[in-house]
């Protein structure tokens, strides 16, 4: 006796069922708002970090030199 095939069904991810009902509750403008606004965030947040390590290598660069 085979068993029967299982079929699995995705469950969406927590940014997937976000974005559902970010797309009931906004109009197209502001969703495309929003996102900008996010990626503008995450950029600053990138460039902060490079400028943090970019500032430990050259305090590490000028105290190794007497």
């Amino acid at each position: 006796m085979q068993a029967a095939p299982v079929s699995a069904t995705a469950i969406p991810s927590f940014t997937t069922a976000l974005r559902a009902v970010e797309s009931l509750l906004m109009s197209s403008g502001q969703r495309t708002a929003r996102r900008n606004a996010w990626t503008s965030v995450l950029e600053d947040r990138r460039r902060a970090k490079d400028r943090v390590e970019a500032q430990r290598v050259l305090d590490t660069v000028t105290s190794v030199r007497p």
